[in-house]
């Protein structure tokens, strides 16, 4: 019975002794050690985040490598189109600054995000170009290519859209494939100028925003005329039964199939290229922020351990006393 009213006791002095000092002791020692504006956080709180924030980090990296395989797939076929189109640099020249009446600028991005700013980019230069080639007496349309580009420009040029194609990447192009859609684009829209606006792949940090121009064979004959690069087509002969101007047409529409197949495959490697770098960047600031919550955890679970602790010493010399 002697024992029985000393535990009696013990818990009757242990009761004010947790309620007063200490327990206040033990709050603002756990104020402190929780997060900025978080009175408190349990451990398993903190358990939950870091294993979501492993698990983003895990995927990030499989991204990055599966956007580093593509990049290689893709980066030597981009290479050996750039052969295709320059041959008519050195033949038309680049006009971008030439003035005409009807403008089509040919937006090429792509269809999935998680690949930093080259999509922005494109769509950034197309407005511009837009606002320049823009008159009383003139017209200026879109072609889009790539989901991406579509859900910027249609907000505010919905009106000026002319045709939209999406899905480009789902599989390998080859150039015939390109061509039959170069040949749909040029039977939808009038132009007197084809500009196209693509990211050029320089490696895998950088890419550079590219417009090249296509010209109708009536405005290279107008050119042509007033002289400058295009006045030396007249040097050249023309051979078999083909007119000057048929002859004009067929070089149009070989150079903007040739433009446009380049164009995919160099805004392909951009993309992969900058998803590379976005995955990377993710995967790194997924592991900083692991580090942060590891650090947390560990202070927190000290936290509770030290609560206990005192808890027990409290009970023991209150059962002493």
């Amino acid at each position: 019975m002697a024992m029985a009213a000393l535990r009696r006791e013990g818990r009757r002095f242990a009761t004010p002794l947790l309620s007063s000092p200490i327990r206040s002791s033990l709050i603002s020692h756990s104020q402190e050690q929780a997060p900025n504006g978080v009175r408190s956080i349990s451990t398993q709180v903190v358990r939950n985040r870091m294993k979501s924030v492993k698990n983003i980090q895990k995927i990030t990296k499989a991204m990055k490598m599966v956007a580093a395989s593509k990049l290689r797939a893709i980066q030597t076929r981009a290479e050996n189109s750039r052969g295709l189109w320059q041959p008519f640099t050195a033949l038309l020249g680049d006009s971008p600054s030439v003035n005409v009446k009807k403008s089509v600028i040919v937006t090429v991005s792509s269809d999935k995000g998680l690949c930093g700013g080259i999509n922005s980019t494109s769509v950034k230069i197309s407005r511009i170009l837009h606002k320049l080639s823009s008159g009383p007496e003139k017209e200026t349309k879109y072609v889009i290519l790539g989901e991406k580009a579509k859900a910027q420009l249609i907000r505010d040029s919905k009106d000026d859209i002319s045709l939209s194609i999406t899905e480009l990447q789902k599989n390998p192009l080859n150039y015939s494939q390109v061509s039959v859609l170069a040949d749909d684009i040029l039977k939808n829209v009038e132009f007197d100028a084809l500009r196209i606006v693509f990211n050029k792949f320089h490696s895998v940090v950088q890419f550079m925003p590219t417009v090249s121009t296509v010209l109708s064979p009536e405005i290279v004959e107008r050119e042509a005329e007033a002289g400058g690069k295009l006045g030396e087509l007249d040097s050249y002969e023309i051979e078999g039964a083909e007119t000057k101007g048929e002859v004009l047409q067929n070089l149009a529409e070989f150079q903007f199939s040739c433009i446009l197949f380049n164009g995919v495959l160099e805004n392909a490697c951009s993309e992969q290229g900058a998803r590379m770098s976005a995955m990377d960047s993710s995967s790194r600031n997924a592991g900083d922020m692991l580090d942060r919550l590891t650090l947390t955890y560990n202070r927190t679970r000290q936290a509770s351990i030290t609560t206990e602790l005192i808890e027990i010493i409290s009970g023991a010399s209150a059962l002493e006393g």
